[in-house]
């Protein structure tokens, strides 16, 4: 069973009028040109003020080609491309609040090109079950006076949508993904997978989609 959040993700009025579902997926014909983060985030912003939205929203599961300009997902059996989270897009510096209670599993800045830059990995317990919930692309800021084993309450404060130049070169949006096992990971954990790994990977990592509301 997917574990619930018991306090908003993000404190936004998040509703099918504030916000889009976006499309990344290698069979969206709009991406054919879209062969830089530059572009990238100009087709994302394009999107969101065309349908009069504030965000967008989306990605879970997703076959996504745009991964193929970074080496960091090649490897070397082929690009790593199906999705394991979900991306919610918006303006950097929006805050994130701690969805249950935690504590900090580990963190770190994967400064790869394309990586998550700025991450947080946090512990939960559901129901005596431990599962893991990781947000990427944060404010590096954030890493700051952070410790293993801090404690953070549902409804804290915890990170902020991270800038270019400190979330790994991509348009501002957040990263969102939950995990049963984290494999001896720290700090890190595959956000992208194989497509004959997918399987496994989804298996292990559940859609999150509930944390952004009940759409």
């Amino acid at each position: 069973m997917t574990p619930t959040p018991t306090y908003p993700l993000l404190q936004l009025d998040l509703n099918e009028d504030t916000f889009i579902r976006l499309n990344l997926s290698a069979d969206n014909p709009d991406l054919k040109y879209i062969d830089s983060m530059d572009k990238l985030d100009k087709y994302v912003r394009q999107k969101i003020r065309q349908d009069h939205r504030l965000y967008a929203l989306g990605g879970y599961g997703e076959n996504r080609k745009v991964y193929q300009q970074f080496k960091h997902f090649d490897t070397g059996a082929g690009h790593r491309s199906i999705h394991l989270g979900i991306d919610f897009w918006a303006e950097e510096g929006t805050p994130i609040f701690c969805p249950r209670d935690a504590e900090v599993h580990s963190f770190q800045f994967n400064d790869k090109p394309g990586d998550y830059g700025a991450t947080i990995i946090l512990e939960h317990q559901n129901q005596r079950q431990t599962f893991y919930s990781l947000y990427g692309h944060l404010s590096l800021g954030d890493l700051q006076n952070l410790k293993p084993g801090q404690r953070f309450r549902a409804g804290d404060r915890l990170a902020h949508f991270g800038t270019e130049n400190e979330n790994g070169g991509w348009p501002p949006h957040l990263h969102f993904q939950l995990i049963y096992d984290l494999q001896g990971w720290t700090g890190d954990y595959p956000g992208v997978a194989k497509e004959n790994e997918a399987h496994a990977y989804l298996s292990n990592c559940p859609n999150p989609i509930s944390y952004f509301g009940d759409f």
